[in-house]
Order: C-alpha cells, then sequence, then structure tokens
C-alpha cells in the first residue's frame, strides 16, 4: 500500500511539472531545444541568444529588422523557417 502511494505521488509530481513548464517560457528564460514549439510563451522561440553564444533562450520571433531593438538582429533559427531577435 505505502509503496502505491509513493508511485502515485511520483507520477502526480511528474505531471504537475511538465504542465507547468509547457509554453510557459518568457523572453530571455533559458530553454532546451532550439526551434522546438511549446517551450516559449506566444510569440516567442527557443534559440541561440546570439551567433558567439551556445545558450538556448526564449527569443522574441521577428519577420525583419524593424520587429526588434537595436542591439539585436532578425536572424533565422537552426533548422526552421522562423527568424528570432538575437543580440548582436
Amino acid at each position: 500500500m505505502t509503496m502505491k502511494l509513493v508511485v502515485s505521488f511520483l507520477i502526480c509530481l511528474g505531471s504537475a511539472s511538465l504542465t507547468a513548464c509547457g509554453g510557459e517560457g518568457a523572453l530571455g528564460d533559458a530553454c532546451g531545444e532550439s526551434g522546438a514549439e511549446g517551450e516559449c510563451e506566444d510569440g516567442a522561440v527557443c534559440a541561440k541568444e546570439s551567433d558567439a553564444s551556445d545558450e538556448l533562450v526564449c527569443l522574441k520571433v521577428c519577420t525583419d529588422q524593424d520587429d526588434c531593438d537595436g542591439d539585436e538582429e532578425c536572424n533565422g533559427v537552426d533548422g526552421t523557417n522562423v527568424k528570432g531577435c538575437r543580440l548582436k
């Protein structure tokens, strides 16, 4: 009986963690897979923060340079047809 309770608790804990993380990454938050859908908030994509960095973060989706701030550039995200505002 106790083992059943422990297993049930672990399953619930795992499910809650997955639900809480999906699609909730705000701009600048770390994420796990470049171009993956559902990790970042609407209007954002998971990609390298800059060409000089391997750190993956949620970036603002852009279609051209006017969508980005002055210190950013609108660049393609590896393996997708999406562009994100990366640090220059």
